[in-house]
Parts: structure tokens; sequence; C-alpha cells
């Protein structure tokens, strides 16, 4: 029997106490308890739940290949065509560069992550079956959810309905999709096919929506109707939904209202440059809401880093959050937000969930979020994977 206890720590801020974790989880939450392993003094620091990466590319960041200028231009088209051009000129290997950020993201505190990644007809499956040998080389330090991602369109680009289904079929988890009037320029088309291919395969959905406004909220009305159609409730994310940030509040009020009918989620990333969705309308309306890193340092732009705790104070920064209780909702969305909208089973700090803590030298849940000190300790399932923001594992 594997134990290992966590001595003098505070879950979410509360008070001392020990956590005894045995065969992977958290058998108890006490004081002064009795363990056959190992210990671990936590002299005080914050216990977290391992943080949640739900919305990520691993198979096109550039991390660890030295530093390379930004050559697309403005427009979407512009960044989708140059990332496909210079995925070959570069060697974006998908294996080497997904193995280099799940290192990073344990690293930070993360122990799961929601991948988008490229089906197009030029790269076909080479992105799906890097990042699949990620996901199995490293399956006991990160839960990887793969998002086939029709990143160049799917109904301009014959042949890619045909890859999504492949990469369904061989252990793709998620169907993805994206802009539906702005890149395919045939909304019903694309999300026939997206549900088709969902019902088909059953799986769950989530589809990147950039598209401003009215036409955002258009293809978001489309998108309520087939869930509520093909009985999806529950089955659905809307990443981005920079529509909901429009100007006219009551229109984007009666947007959130139709997700919440049909428990369709949104994934945020709180970009400064776009209109986002407001956190506490969605909370308000039963919406869940959780966050993610999108592009790490890649051909789309320079940022990034995978660190969750500071996507939470983004997310606070972007909603004007000041409350602690405002800002621990910011790391809720990052953490059980997350967790939600992936169906991870036994999440959480509580006695029968799986080990996944994060400890963080912090007075309160809101200066760890504020103040985004190093991780001190990272478990996944109860095993040490990260000390003092390193990972304890090689990936070259």
């Amino acid at each position: 029997m594997t134990e290992l206890l966590l001595k003098n720590v505070r879950p979410l801020g509360g008070a001392k106490v020990d956590i005894l974790i045995r065969e992977g989880r958290i058998a108890r939450i006490g004081g002064d308890l009795a363990c056959g392993g190992p210990a671990e003094d936590g002299a005080g620091a914050i216990a977290l739940p391992a943080m949640v990466e739900a919305h990520a590319h691993l198979d096109k960041s550039l991390w660890g290949m030295g530093w390379h200028a930004h050559q697309a231009g403005p427009t979407l088209e512009d960044k989708i065509s140059t990332e496909r051009r210079l995925r070959r000129e570069l060697n974006i290997d998908p294996a080497r560069q997904s193995a280099r950020q799940v290192a990073l993201a344990a690293a930070n505190g993360t122990t799961a992550i929601r991948s988008h990644v490229d089906i197009d007809t030029d790269q076909k499956l080479w992105c799906f079956e890097g990042v699949s040998a990620t996901r199995e080389r490293f399956r006991d330090v990160m839960d990887i959810e793969i998002v086939a991602f029709p990143q160049s369109g799917m109904m301009i680009r014959p042949g890619t309905l045909e890859l999504m289904d492949e990469a369904l079929a061989n252990g793709a988890d998620v169907v993805g999709g994206l802009d539906p009037c702005g890149i395919d320029r045939d909304p019903k088309g694309q999300l026939d096919a997206v549900f088709h291919l969902a019902e088909k395969h059953g799986k769950p959905i989530d589809i990147h929506l950039h598209e401003p406004d009215e036409l955002g909220a258009f293809s978001l009305e489309m998108i309520v109707e087939r869930t509520r159609a093909l009985a999806m409730r529950g089955k659905v994310t809307v990443s981005h939904a920079f529509c909901l940030g429009m100007t006219d509040r009551a229109r984007a009020h009666a947007l959130v209202e139709k997700l919440a009918r049909e428990d369709i989620a949104v994934a945020t990333t709180a970009p400064a440059s776009r209109p986002v969705p407001a956190a506490a309308e969605l909370r308000n309306a039963g919406v869940r809401l959780c966050a993610g890193s999108d592009g790490i340092r890649d051909t789309w732009g320079p940022y990034g880093n995978l660190d969750m705790l500071e996507r939470a104070l983004f997310i606070g920064l972007r909603n004007n959050f000041r409350r602690d209780d405002e800002v621990e909702y910011a790391l809720h969305i990052c953490t059980q937000g997350g967790a939600d909208v992936m169906a991870l089973k036994d999440y959480g700090l509580r006695e029968g969930a799986f080990a996944d803590i994060v400890l963080v030298d912090a007075e309160t849940v809101a200066e760890a979020v504020a103040a985004r000190p190093r991780r001190k300790l990272v478990l996944k399932r109860g095993k040490p994977v990260a000390r003092d923001s390193q990972a304890l594992f090689t990936v070259e």
C-alpha cells in the first residue's frame, strides 16, 4: 500500500491540517494523522486543487525552440496560413513540443489539459498522432484530452471532415469546430458536420467562436438549436465566445440565458485585446465557465507560460474582480470549472478524491492569485511531479 502524509497544510487557505494520501487518493483530512509512508511538511502552505488547463494547443508551441520573430499578419486567416507554412519550415514537431508543455504545465501546478489539435489536409493526422504519443507517454503525470480541431476550416478544405472522422475513431476525445461563418462561410454545413461527428462517435463538442457581435450571436444561436434538437445538453462547450462581450448587454444576457438552458459551457482565455464573456454574469446565470492559456509562444503570438494561477489573475483583471471572494472565483474557473467541463472524475480537495494537489506559500487564496508564488509541491494522484516550480521528470 502506497501512502504519503502532507503535514501542516491549509486546504484553500483554511486551518492547518494533515492530509493522508493512500493509493493516489485523499484518504483522510484531519489533525495528527498517522502514515506508514513518507511525509511532506507543508509548513503552513495553502493546499489548492491542481489547476486544469481547459483550452490549450499543445501541438503548435515554439517553447524551447529559441526565439522566432512574429511573421503573421493581423487577420485570423493570416495567422492560420502562416502557421501552416511554418510548421514544416521550423519543424514544430507536435510530439516534442507537446511533451515540453506537459513539463511546463506540471511545474506550474496543472495536472489536466484539454488540447485542441490541428486536423487539416496539409498536416493530416501528424499533430494528432504526436499529441497522442505524448498523452500515452505522460499518462501518469498529466491527464490530456484531445480535441480534433479543424483549424484551417472544414467545409472550405475538402477531405478535412474525413480526417476528423479518422482522428475521432482513433482516440480523439472531443469534436472541435471553428467560426462557422467567418472561416467556413457555411454555418449550416459546418455545424451539421460537427454535430453529426459527435453523434456518430458519442463525443462532446468544443467550438472556437471568435466571431464578434451579431455574427457571433447568429452562430451561437445555431449551436444552441442543435444542442437542444440532438439532446446534447451538458456536452457542448463554446471557446472564446467573444460575442458575449458585445456592448448590447441585453442581447448578450439573452444569449447567456440560452446557454444556461442547454447547459452549454464557455471557455475563456480572458484576453486583453477582445471583448470577453462577463464571468460574474455567467456564474449568476448558472453557465459553467472554464479557462485556458490558448497558444503558448507560437506563430500566433509570443506570449504565454501555461501558468493557470496567472490565468486566474488575468480573469480577475479582465472582470475587475477586487474582493477576495471574486478573486477566489477566478481561481475556481481555473480549477473546478475546468474539471467540470472536462468531466474529470473524483476531482477536488475532499476525502475520496484523487490527490492532485498544489502547495503554495500565501496567506490566502486571493494572495496566491495576486502574487503567483512558486509551486512548492505538485502532486498527481499522490505522486510528486514538480517541486519549487520545476518538473521532476524529463521530456527530452
